[in-house]
């Protein structure tokens, strides 16, 4: 395989940023902790695709299911405490 020459990585690697944005009073990461707490990215695997197919089935079934963990999680906290 042939190596990249320099002159090719310098067109590649050339700022292509606007002249009419200034970031230069920005600051890096100031909402990535936003960000974080409201983004949550769960991948499905191909084999429940048929089953899952879209976010809101995955929502639906989330929600379907999450009133079953949390009470088999209350009788499990309160076995440990009798």
């Amino acid at each position: 395989m042939k190596k990249t020459s320099s002159r090719a990585r310098a067109n590649t690697d050339r700022d292509t940023m606007r002249k009419q944005y200034d970031f230069s009073g920005a600051v890096r990461g100031v909402t990535a902790a936003r960000y974080a707490q409201s983004a949550n990215v769960a991948v499905i695997d191909p084999e429940v695709l048929d089953v899952f197919p879209d976010a809101s089935s995955v929502n639906e079934a989330l929600r379907a299911l999450a009133p079953v963990l949390r009470q088999r999680r209350g009788l499990r906290t309160h076995r440990k405490l009798a």
